[in-house]
């Protein structure tokens, strides 16, 4: 899941930055003097039976857009790129509540191979990205993926999803 989490606290006091203990961080986590929390995953072997998504080139730029949209909106927004099962409305759900802050967290998930996309917000991400919104996104993130471009259609429905929900407040 590609996140774009920029350290600001989504309370009410927009200005302020959460603080964290580094004591608290998982393993292999640091604070960066931004403030922004940098994770680092153990690795595991690519799947070699096709091509990768995205290019480092690309991903940077995705990691980019995720923290531009967030940043500018206040809000939290999230990629998730993969399988959604048998109920594909409940997996993105459950991985749109698990992300923090989830009010105000915005998932996009796609799966591919199920020809899926789900845009899930929380309660009040709801109130600044109203259902219009993701679903003007959505179909322009569907013309793209028609045309074989995951990438661009990532990022023009970031931008989308960024400018319907506005700036900061």
């Amino acid at each position: 899941m590609a996140t774009g989490n920029h350290g600001a606290d989504h309370g009410a006091d927009h200005g302020a930055v959460a603080t964290v203990d580094p004591e608290d961080l998982p393993e292999g986590a640091v604070v960066t003097g931004s403030g922004r929390v940098s994770a680092a995953e153990v690795f595991t072997e690519p799947d070699t039976t096709g091509k990768p998504p995205f290019s480092t080139e690309q991903l940077s730029r995705l990691d980019e857009a995720l923290t531009l949209a967030s940043r500018d909106t206040g809000l939290f927004f999230a990629i998730y790129l993969g399988d959604l099962g048998g109920d594909p409305e409940a997996a993105a759900a459950e991985y749109q509540a698990s992300l923090d802050p989830s009010d105000t967290a915005v998932l996009v998930a796609v799966s591919p191979g199920q020809r899926l996309v789900e845009v899930v917000t929380g309660p009040e991400a709801k109130l600044r990205l109203p259902d219009r919104g993701a679903k003007l996104a959505v179909m322009s993130m569907v013309a793209s993926f028609k045309e074989s471009d995951l990438f661009g259609g990532l990022l023009s429905g970031l931008r989308m999803l960024a400018d319907q929900a506005g700036h900061r407040r």
